[in-house]
């Protein structure tokens, strides 16, 4: 069965909007298929779990109310629910299902029976009628109660729509098979007239048809009522599996621990302000020349591969991905919200990236794999943050500080380098890390390097390849 498929059962079974099906593209059905996973999971295990203790309540408490030998006969039945329970329990799954149908109808013909049909163990030979007289019908309420815990809110109309018409089929039987004893009749309207009102209610043989239908309409009200309430349930229902959707699609481009912060932030990221970050430019060298004899299904696996490497770092740093860049990615440091390690995490995240390049590199030398070479540049500045676009909203980071981390990432071919940094990305490591210089002391100064773009030369920072990063290592700040 397609995906698609999955989810109009699905959407119709909980009453879901039109909109939500994943071809408008306005839900992703997998949350939401999850959530209904979830839901119907936990509510048939409390579903079960409430049934067992209620029908264990009531068969406790039978004897007290008639201790006798046909006390038996219920509880027998109620353990007969209890088993249909366990069966609902077994057959259950999200969907239209016809075992749980038929264990449903199971269930009401089941109390039916226990309410109209009289007890074999019993030697009354009562009317009929009286059957009706013990005020069954509320317990009913408990299937639909119990109803209310596992099903959509269609399946809990429907219960109210079946036990009404089985009920007044119930009664229909009951008043054709039905005999009356004619001296029972005459004893109470002997007693009773001329209080006809009064002789009518008593009378054991009269099946009070107008109750009948109250007890209907009443319930029907009340199954209404609450097949409105688990739809709006269902509806918070799909609106957690959005939130869980976004929450995911956040930690897409965040580290967890910003993820986090963000779900818990009021403050909207389209707000648009200047901050200092550091933004990080990762490139593969010579990759197009690589690429050339490979197929495509190596050259994306390639690309996953160092993709997936890249972006565990970044986000172990506490950095944000920005995007990717075909061979490469661009991530920043102190996106959306700003720290006072942002500088020193852009740097530990670059040596840790070259660490990893080193060990994927022994990886593919032993698999019989050419090495890669990846390139790093580094900057830190100010830049504009904010959400752009108007249907499709995309959360920017803008400004010269990227230019120039693009333009000293590409400075690393001229001269001879895996990493390079700027002047300012390096003093703010050092303002953040302390007088001691740990991170950037095995670093090869060059002056007055001409960058595209710039008007004056600026000072660079270099790492050569194969570097020992082993001062890169460390938890993020």
């Amino acid at each position: 069965m397609s995906e698609q498929s999955i989810w109009t059962r699905a959407r119709r079974l909980w009453g879901l909007p039109r909109s939500s099906n994943p071809a408008t593209g306005d839900a992703d059905h997998r949350f939401a298929e999850a959530a209904l996973e979830r839901h119907k999971r936990e509510g048939m295990v409390l579903a079960f779990r409430t049934r067992f203790a209620a029908m264990v309540l009531i068969a406790v408490m039978l004897p007290f109310i008639n201790f006798s030998i046909e006390v038996i006969y219920y509880q027998a039945l109620a353990l007969s629910f209890i088993l249909i329970g366990w069966a609902q329990f077994r057959v259950a799954r999200v969907g239209v299902s016809r075992a749980e149908l038929l264990l449903l109808w199971c269930d009401l013909i089941l109390m039916a029976i226990v309410l109209l049909v009289p007890n074999p163990l019993s030697d009354n030979e009562w009317p009929l009628a009286m059957q009706y007289r013990f005020e069954g019908f509320m317990y009913f309420y408990v299937l639909l109660a119990l109803g209310t815990l596992a099903y959509s809110w269609r399946t809990v109309r429907g219960i109210g729509v079946m036990t009404a018409g089985l009920w007044m089929i119930s009664f229909g039987i009951v008043w054709l098979v039905s005999s009356e004893d004619v001296a029972l009749t005459e004893a109470v309207n002997g007693a009773f007239l001329p209080d006809g009102e009064m002789a009518r209610l008593l009378n054991p043989n009269n099946l009070l048809a107008y109750i009948r239908v109250q007890e209907v309409i009443v319930f029907l009200i009340v199954a209404v009522t609450l097949s409105v309430t688990v739809r709006r349930y269902s509806n918070l229902l799909m609106g957690h599996a959005a939130l869980e959707r976004e929450r995911e699609n956040l930690a897409r481009y965040f580290s967890p621990n910003v993820v986090e912060e963000l779900s818990h932030n009021d403050e909207p990221l389209k707000k648009v302000r200047t901050q200092d970050i550091a933004v990080l430019f990762v490139d593969i060298v010579g990759f197009t020349e690589y690429a050339a004899d490979k197929s495509s299904e190596d050259v994306i696996g390639t690309l996953r591969e160092f993709h997936q490497r890249m972006e565990e770092e970044v986000f172990s740093h506490n950095g944000t991905l920005d995007k990717y860049l075909g061979d490469g990615l661009m991530a920043t440091f102190g996106t959306p919200i700003a720290t006072d390690r942002d500088a020193v995490n852009a740097l530990r995240c670059a040596r840790s990236m070259m660490q990893s390049m080193a060990r994927w590199n022994q990886e593919r030398s032993l698999a019989g794999e050419p090495p890669l070479r990846a390139s790093f540049g580094l900057h830190y500045g100010p830049a504009v943050l904010g959400d752009i676009g108007s249907n499709r909203l995309e959360f920017a980071v803008i400004g010269n500080t990227v230019n120039v981390a693009s333009r000293v990432e590409a400075l690393t071919r001229g001269l001879t380098a895996e990493l390079a940094a700027t002047d300012e990305l390096l003093e703010r490591v050092r303002e953040e890390d302390g007088a001691d210089g740990g991170l950037v002391s095995d670093f090869t100064r060059h002056d007055d390097v001409a960058i595209r773009g710039l008007e004056s030369g600026v000072t660079v920072w270099t790492l050569p390849p194969n570097t020992n990063a082993a001062a890169g290592q460390g938890a993020a700040g």
